[in-house]
């Protein structure tokens, strides 16, 4: 075995073919041809000595041995990264790059300002923003932090408990008009309720009085998207009610294009949490930028 041919360049490549398990796939995520990756991958299997992966015309799966090596080349990249950032740190504390994934809504209505005002204060550092309502692995991805609305499962995470997002049920004026407005939550049988399908169980609406008694009702309609901004242009289009979280439309609220449903009930505040890669945690720049969207997103609109 050469181990000068065991390269971080080439533990690299190996990582991430076995986390994608699709040579073309990294080869388009580095920007180089199908065949550098394929070598690199070569190449290490023979300074090792054993095959790492198994190929197929459809997936690269990792062999046996494969396995227990990925994981001493993630300790060992992880490390690797953390020396370079901890080195460059010491001589520019705010200078480098963070990958942040975000919710869509949430991250083009609000989280994006808070990162042009943390920027404009420290402009060398560089953000990469995600927008997907998919729970991604943060360490397969190459992800920084990740805000999530909602239970959480992630245990491996660094868990920064942001606040409880409140809902309210929200329609335009237009659809009020037309269709009338419920005052008991047993009214919003038979009104067009504008639902998510990526939300289990949405056919059924449950509500808190503020007298704290609680109220499960029918919420059907014709009507159902998989993103929040989505809903959001139907509302505004006056096409049913819907519960959303405060966040996503109070400025639709302020300029009168929505109005409060049923004030005195609520649907069942969320929790709003950010995740952070515990290896990443400790570099300056990720937590001035912990710190600064933590007091950022505490004053957003319903926030509790």
């Amino acid at each position: 075995m050469d181990k000068s041919e065991i390269s971080l360049e080439r533990m690299r490549t190996f990582v991430r073919v076995a986390e994608r398990g699709n040579l073309s796939a990294v080869a388009r995520e580095l920007g180089v041809g199908q065949s550098t990756v394929t070598r690199h991958v070569q190449e290490l299997e023979d300074a090792v000595g054993v095959p790492l992966l198994s190929r197929t015309t459809r997936r690269v799966t990792l062999t046996e041995e494969g396995g227990g090596y990925y994981t001493n080349c993630v300790q060992i990249l992880r490390l690797t990264d953390r020396s370079v950032e901890e080195a460059r740190t010491s001589r520019s504390a705010l200078a480098g790059s963070i990958r942040i994934s975000c919710t869509a809504a949430l991250g083009v209505l609000q989280i994006s300002k808070s990162i042009f005002a943390f920027q404009d204060l420290h402009p060398d550092v560089a953000i990469d923003l995600s927008l997907t309502d998919e729970r991604i692995d943060l360490v397969q991805e190459g992800v920084d932090m990740a805000f999530r609305l909602g239970p959480l499962t992630d245990s491996s995470m660094k868990l920064r408990a942001l606040g409880e997002s409140r809902r309210l049920l929200v329609a335009s004026p237009d659809y009020l008009a037309r269709h009338g407005r419920p005052t008991v939550p047993q009214e919003l049988v038979g009104h067009k309720a504008i639902r998510m399908s990526n939300v289990a169980g949405s056919d059924v609406l449950d509500l808190q009085g503020s007298d704290g008694s609680r109220h499960s009702v029918s919420f059907d309609g014709n009507f159902r998207v998989d993103h929040g901004l989505g809903a959001r242009e139907a509302l505004i289009a006056g096409r049913g009610i819907a519960p959303a979280h405060h966040w996503l439309v109070d400025d639709l609220l302020r300029q009168g294009r929505l109005e409060t449903v049923l004030p005195d009930y609520s649907p069942p505040s969320v929790p709003l949490s950010l995740l952070i890669v515990p290896e990443r945690s400790g570099i300056a720049r990720v937590r001035l930028l912990v710190e600064f969207l933590s007091v950022r997103v505490s004053a957003m609109p319903g926030i509790q």
